[in-house]
């Protein structure tokens, strides 16, 4: 029979510890994807907000600039 003992602990904890790290990279990319995707989602909707906004100020006349202070005369 095959009997490995104590010998084998320590390949069983680092053969844990590799399996830590692979699934936390696995986890990173899976996260980052969504993060890209998201980010491309809210860019989207951030320029139609600024060509919605863009095209307001175009159909609406120029307001005659207002001053601060009052006219005390």
């Amino acid at each position: 029979m095959l009997d490995f003992g104590i010998a084998s602990i320590p390949l069983f904890i680092m053969l844990l510890f590799y399996g830590l790290i692979i699934y936390l990279l696995i986890s990173l990319i899976r996260f980052m994807n969504n993060k890209i995707a998201l980010d491309q989602e809210r860019n989207e909707k951030l320029d139609q907000l600024i060509q919605l906004l863009q095209k307001g100020e175009q159909k609406e006349p120029a307001a005659p600039p207002q001053s601060d202070h009052l006219d005390t005369r």
